[in-house]
C-alpha cells in the first residue's frame, strides 16, 4: 500500500474503504466456465458487441476495452469470449462479499466487483487503515482465490480511485487527490452510464477538463445547466459523499416482508415473491415521495432436516440521480442476490443451500424525490400497474412461461426479429439487435407477422407467375396476389424491420380472415431484396422479398410482404 499525502481540507465526506476486484465480469465468467485466471478471456456487451472487460493475459496480448470482437480475436486467437451477464456477475460475487464480511460488518455492494465498507471502527480494531486493507485482501484471496485491491479515502469517488491504485488517501486530502485527474474518471463511479459519458464529453468541449475545474464551478450554475447529474458529479469532484450527511431514520412502513410457505428451493419461485415485495416497496416510496439510497435484502433460510433457521442479509447501494430504483430494478437486485444465496458457489463445497422461508426488503437512507401526481387517464392513471399485477397473478398460478411478451432482437426477416420471452424476465436476446444485419428489410415494419409463411401466387399482368432470376431480374411486375382459401393462422404483431417493434398478438380468427382466400390487384410494389443466409452450408437459405400494396374487395390498401425461394412464393407478413 502507498500513502497519498496532501493538505487537509474540510468536507462532509466520511472515511470509506473500497474493495475492488479488477476485471470482475471476466473473473466471474472464468469461474462459471471452470477456467483459471491464466486463460485469456474477455466479455462483450454494449453497442456493437464490443469488448467491455478484459483479463490480464488477454491484455498482455494487445486486447483492449472498446475493441470489436474480430479485432480482439485477431490479436489473441485463443481469446475466450462471453456475453455480459449481470446476474452471473452478482451471483459469483457473493463469496467475495462473504469473505469481506469476516473482516468488516455492514458492507455495501455498489455493483458486482466493488464493495464499500466503513473504515473507521474496523481500522482502529486492526491497527490502521493499511492493516485493514491488508486483512481484506488476504481474506478474499484465502477464501475465494480472487485477487483484489483495497483503497481508503474520504468520499465515494476518491475511495474507488484509491482502490484502483491500491492506495490510502490521508483524511482531508481527497479533494487534492482528485483535483488533477481528468473529469473522465467519473465514469469509474458509474460504469456504462451513457448520460454521464456524454456529459463528460460536453465538459471537455467546454474546457472543463479536470475534476478541479468541475469543483470550482458555481453550484447554482452547475445545477441550472447540467441538472441532478451535474450536481452529483460536482460533489464527487470535491471529494464529498454522494448523499447529504444528514440521514433520515428508516420509516416502519418502508419495510416489506413476506413468508414463503412452502419454503422456496429455486430462485424463480423466490423471485415471484420478491417481485411482489418490490412492487409494494416501490409503491410505498412513491406514495411518500421518497427515493432510497440503500436497499437491504434479508432472507430467512431454514434447514429442513434440523429445523434451524439462519438469517442472510446483504446491503446494496442504489444511487440513482434521477429518482431512485424502479420496481423492476429492485427485483433484479433481489434476484441476483437470491441466486448468490441459493447456489453452492456462495456456500462452499459440500454445503447444500437451505430453502428460503421468508423475505424482507427495506429502503434505507430515504430522501425526498418529489411527488408525482397521477394522471386522470393514460399510463400514469394506474391501469398499467393493475394490468401488470393481473399478469403476475396469472404467472403465479400457471408458471413464469404462461405469459409471454414480444421483444425485438437481431435478424434479417420479420419473423427472426421477434423473440417471445416470459413477461417480466430479463432474458438476453438470442441475437443482438444492435449489430449490423446486411440484407435486413428496410422500414416500415410489418404490423402482423405470420407464425409460418403462407403459400401464395404472384402473377403478372398476363396471368403468368412472376419469377425472380439469380441476377434479381423480375420477369414481370406483380399485378395480382392470390392466397389459397385454406391458408389460415395467427400472427404475432411485431416490428420485424428496422423501424422497431409495435403491435401485440393477433389471433388467427380476426387476422386470419384478412389474408385467407385473398385475391387482390397490386397497385404498387417495391423490391426485390435478396437475403442469403448461411450460403456456405447445404441447409442455407436464399430468398428475395417484395413489398406490395393491394387494392381489392375486402383488402383496400392492404400491404403485404412476400418472399420467393426456389420459385415458390409465400406470404410472410402484413402492413396496416
Amino acid at each position: 500500500m502507498t500513502d497519498r499525502s496532501g493538505p487537509t481540507t474540510t468536507g462532509a465526506a466520511t472515511r470509506t474503504a473500497c474493495l475492488w476486484v479488477p476485471d470482475w465480469p471476466v473473473v466471474a465468467a472464468l469461474v462459471v466456465a471452470g477456467l483459471g485466471p491464466e486463460a485469456p478471456a474477455a466479455v462483450t456487451g454494449g453497442p456493437g458487441g464490443r469488448i467491455v472487460a478484459v483479463s490480464a493475459p488477454a491484455r498482455s496480448s494487445g486486447v483492449r476495452r472498446g475493441m470489436r470482437r474480430r479485432e480482439a480475436q485477431g490479436r489473441c486467437p485463443d481469446l475466450q469470449l462471453w456475453p455480459a451477464d449481470d446476474a452471473r456477475d452478482a451471483r459469483e460475487f457473493e463469496p467475495v462479499a462473504v469473505a469481506a464480511e469476516t473482516v468488516v460488518s455492514g458492507l455495501e455492494i455498489a455493483r458486482p466487483g466493488l464493495l464499500l465498507l466503513p473504515s473507521g471502527g474496523a481500522a482502529r480494531y486492526h491497527g490502521s487503515e493499511q492493516d485493514l486493507a491488508r486483512e481484506l485482501t488476504e481474506q478474499v484471496a484465502v477464501r475465494t482465490g480472487h485477487e483484489c485491491q483495497v483503497g481508503v479515502a474520504d468520499g465515494f469517488l476518491a475511495a474507488v480511485l484509491a482502490a484502483r491504485e491500491d492506495a490510502v488517501v490521508p483524511p482531508g486530502a481527497a479533494r487534492d487527490y482528485l483535483a488533477a485527474r481528468p473529469a473522465a474518471v467519473l465514469v469509474h463511479a458509474r460504469p456504462g452510464d451513457r448520460a454521464l459519458t456524454e456529459l463528460v464529453d460536453l465538459w471537455r468541449r467546454l474546457g472543463v477538463r479536470t475534476l478541479a475545474d468541475l469543483a470550482a464551478l458555481p453550484d447554482a450554475a452547475v445545477a441550472a445547466r447540467f441538472g441532478d447529474l451535474g450536481v452529483w458529479a460536482q460533489r464527487l469532484a470535491r471529494g464529498q459523499d454522494v448523499r447529504p450527511p444528514a440521514r433520515r431514520r428508516l420509516a416502519e412502513d418502508l419495510t416489506v416482508a413476506e413468508e414463503l410457505d412452502p419454503p422456496a428451493h429455486r430462485v424463480d419461485v423466490a423471485t415471484f415473491a420478491a417481485r411482489r415485495l418490490a412492487e409494494r416497496l416501490h409503491e410505498d416510496l412513491s406514495r411518500h415521495g421518497l427515493a432510497c439510497g440503500r436497499l437491504r435484502i434479508t432472507a430467512r433460510a431454514v434447514d429442513l432436516v434440523t429445523g434451524e433457521a439462519r438469517t442472510l442479509e446483504r446491503l446494496w447501494r442504489t444511487d440513482d440521480t434521477l429518482g431512485g430504483l424502479s420496481a423492476a430494478r429492485i427485483t433484479d437486485r433481489v434476484r441476483w442476490q437470491l441466486e448468490g444465496w441459493l447456489t453452492a458457489s456462495s456456500l462452499g463445497k459440500g454445503t447444500a443451500p437451505a430453502p428460503i422461508a421468508g423475505l424482507t426488503l427495506a429502503a434505507e437512507e430515504v430522501a425526498p424525490a418529489g411527488a408525482l401526481q397521477p394522471r386522470l387517464w393514460g399510463p400514469g392513471a394506474g391501469e398499467d400497474l393493475r394490468a401488470r399485477r393481473a399478469v403476475e397473478r396469472v404467472q403465479a398460478l400457471l408458471g413464469g412461461d404462461a405469459v409471454l411478451t414480444v421483444r425485438l432482437q437481431g435478424g434479417r426477416d420479420p419473423r427472426d426479429r421477434v423473440q417471445l420471452v416470459p413477461f417480466g424476465e430479463q432474458v438476453p436476446p438470442e441475437r443482438a439487435p444492435d449489430r449490423p444485419w446486411p440484407g435486413a428489410l428496410p422500414p416500415p415494419a410489418p404490423s402482423v407477422v405470420l407464425p409460418e409463411p403462407v403459400p401464395a401466387h404472384v402473377l403478372d399482368d398476363t396471368g403468368r407467375p412472376v419469377v425472380v432470376d439469380v441476377r434479381l431480374g423480375v420477369s414481370g411486375g406483380p399485378a395480382r396476389v392470390v392466397v389459397p382459401g385454406d391458408s389460415v393462422g395467427g400472427g404475432v404483431a411485431a416490428g420485424g424491420g428496422a423501424g422497431g417493434a409495435r403491435g401485440g398478438v393477433a389471433d388467427g380468427g380476426a387476422a386470419g380472415g384478412t389474408w385467407s382466400g385473398l385475391d387482390a390487384v397490386v397497385v404498387n410494389w417495391a423490391g426485390p431484396w435478396p437475403v442469403a443466409e448461411r450460403w456456405w452450408l447445404p441447409s442455407g437459405r436464399r430468398r428475395v422479398f417484395v413489398q406490395v400494396v393491394t387494392d381489392g374487395a375486402g383488402a383496400q390498401g392492404l400491404g403485404l410482404l412476400l418472399s420467393s425461394s426456389a420459385g415458390e412464393w409465400s406470404l410472410e407478413a402484413l402492413y396496416d
